[in-house]
């Protein structure tokens, strides 16, 4: 009986609902280091990519708008940080949330809800994870630093929004979209109106993409009595979505408007609005978990054909300041 436990929870540790077949860290990593890989969502790549996207898009903003030269070690920091910080919120997010996850689905196989990992081996992990945060953040200019410790107030507000709040994704998206901030600050020192507009547009994105992504979750949140946006919205998903998707794209549009930038941010633009109306147009009630969760990452493209469209115009600027 005991060697038939310990088959089944190795055989969980790679086959979380969300995470990604076969992913290359799970074949390679030990198998005493596997759980921690997917406590910190190492497995599952896009929550730091969605987090380090608004990062890149507003140092690509803040270059084009000035016409400097996009900076590699910047953008490089905030790859390292983007990882850290998603490992160490999610960490953060399944030890306050140990209990629900054991309740649902999808989920309850998750290293902590499954007791996999101790709860205290959570908390030590969970500190390393900040450590190498920290270790970024203080390499950024007093500016950037000063702003960034405003955002783990709000990561530590979101577990627990579900529990009075049917917008726990406005909560996450405060969180997620603070990057459009950061770029901005760690380029030029300070901080100005595009950014601002940029960060507005990047919470609605996050609010949208991360609706669709709880669409998987519908039915148990509803028996758990976990509130989402997905739940609220019901059978008006679609056109919910769609007007968070809107809102994002004025406001995204407002950020290179007041910047003065011109062709290729505009075309980065229309890229991003064409593949968000994409992901709109097949929502409903009860959608497909594999079709749900493949609309969710397909936003790593969205934001990528934005960042690639700034940093177009910025490389098109530079030669001629």
């Amino acid at each position: 009986m005991a060697e038939n436990n310990a088959l089944a929870a190795r055989s969980s540790v790679a086959n979380l609902p969300d995470a990604v077949a076969g992913h290359w860290l799970l074949r390679l990593a030990p198998e005493p280091a596997k759980p921690f890989l997917q406590l910190a969502r190492l497995d599952r790549p896009i929550g730091w990519q969605l987090l380090l996207l608004p990062c890149w898009q507003s140092s690509a903003l803040a270059c084009a708008a000035y016409g400097l030269p996009p900076d590699v070690k910047q953008l490089a920091l905030f790859f390292l940080g983007a990882v850290a910080m998603r490992g160490a919120g999610s960490t953060y997010n399944d030890i306050v949330d140990r209990e629900i996850d054991a309740r649902v689905e999808r989920t309850r196989n998750r290293p902590l809800a499954s007791g996999r990992v101790s709860l205290r081996a959570a908390k030590l992990f969970f500190l390393a994870q900040c450590l190498v945060g920290l270790y970024v953040l203080v390499s950024f200019n007093l500016p950037t630093i000063a702003l960034a410790l405003v955002s783990p107030l709000i990561v530590l507000l979101y577990p627990f929004a579900k529990r009075f709040t049917s917008w726990p994704q406005a909560i996450l998206g405060a969180a997620f979209a603070y990057g459009a901030l950061l770029g901005w600050t760690a380029t030029l020192g300070t901080l100005g109106l595009p950014a601002i507009l940029l960060y507005a547009g990047s919470i609605f994105w996050t609010i949208g993409y991360d609706t669709i992504y709880a669409l998987q979750d519908a039915r148990d949140d509803e028996k758990a009595g976990v509130r989402s946006t997905a739940r609220l919205f019901g059978a008006h998903v679609r056109l919910a979505v769609g007007a968070l998707y809107a809102l994002c794209l004025a406001f995204t549009l407002a950020a290179c408007m007041t910047a003065g930038l011109g062709f290729f941010a505009n075309l980065g633009v229309a890229a991003y609005a064409a593949h968000l109306l994409w992901q709109t147009l097949p929502l409903k009630q009860g959608l497909e978990t594999d079709r749900a969760l493949s609309l969710f990452r397909s936003n790593l493209h969205a934001g990528l054909l934005l960042f690639l469209g700034l940093l177009a115009e910025s490389l098109a600027r530079f030669p001629h300041s």
